[in-house]
C-alpha cells in the first residue's frame, strides 16, 4: 500500500525492541514483491556485526539506517551504502556531528528523548537546522499529515521518514494516512 501512495523507499526496523520489528523473513517476504527503483532501508540500533550481514545477505537490501552509537569506522565497513541517524539534543552541534559520518550518504536528523533510539512520536525545533545543509538530510521524528507541509517548507530535506505518523496502532500503517502523508510532501515541494 506505500508504494502503491508512491513513497521512495520503504525501512525494514531491525531492532527487537521495537514495536514495528521485523524479522529477516518479513523482510524478505515484503521485499520479494516489491517493484524494481523502491529503495529498502534496513534500521538498527546497536546491532552486532553478525545480525547486519544476515540481513544484507538475505534479504538485498539496498541501504543500511544506523540509530544508535555505532562509529563512522562500523557504519562503512558493509558492503551497502548507510545513512546515519543523528538525535537532536540540547546543545548538539550538528555540523560536528556530520562531520563525524562524513562517508555517510545521508544524515538522518531525529528528536531526541533520553534512553529511547527513535521512534518517539516527538518532533524538534527545526530551526535547529542550518538552511545550508552539508550533507543530504533526512527530517524524522514527529512527522504526520498535518505538520509535513510545514518541515518540508522549513527544512528542505533531501528526503523524509515516518513511520508512526501513518499509523492505526504502534506497527499497523493506515493507508489513508500514507496517501495524505505523501500528498502533503508532494504539495509542500
Amino acid at each position: 500500500m506505500a508504494v502503491d501512495a508512491g513513497v521512495d523507499a520503504l525501512g525494514f526496523v531491525f531492532y527487537a525492541p521495537s514495536p514495528r520489528a521485523v524479522d529477516i523473513k518479513q523482510a524478505c517476504d515484503i521485499i520479494s514483491q516489491l517493484p524494481c527503483f523502491v529503495t529498502t532501508t534496513a534500521l538498527f540500533v546497536n546491532a552486532e556485526r553478525e545480525l547486519i550481514d544476515r540481513v544484507i545477505a538475505d534479504t538485498r537490501i539496498d541501504l543500511l539506517q544506523f540509530h544508535g552509537d555505532e562509529p563512522e569506522q562500523f557504519c562503512q565497513s558493509f558492503s551497502r551504502p548507510y545513512i546515519k541517524a543523528i538525535r537532536m539534543k540540547p546543545g548538539i552541534e550538528l555540523i560536528d556531528e556530520v562531520e563525524k559520518y562524513s562517508s555517510a550518504q545521508a544524515i538522518l536528523l531525529d528528536a531526541y528523548r533520553a534512553g529511547v533510539p527513535g521512534g518517539t512520536g516527538e518532533i524538534f525545533d527545526w530551526d535547529r537546522i542550518p538552511s545550508q545543509h552539508p550533507v543530504p538530510l533526512v527530517l524524522a521524528g514527529g512527522l504526520n499529515c498535518n505538520n509535513i507541509a510545514e518541515a518540508v517548507r522549513t527544512v528542505s530535506p533531501y528526503a523524509v521518514d515516518v513511520s508512526g505518523g501513518v499509523e492505526l496502532t504502534k506497527g499497523i500503517k493506515d493507508p489513508d494516512k500514507i496517501k495524505m502523508f505523501i500528498d502533503e510532501v508532494t504539495r509542500a515541494n
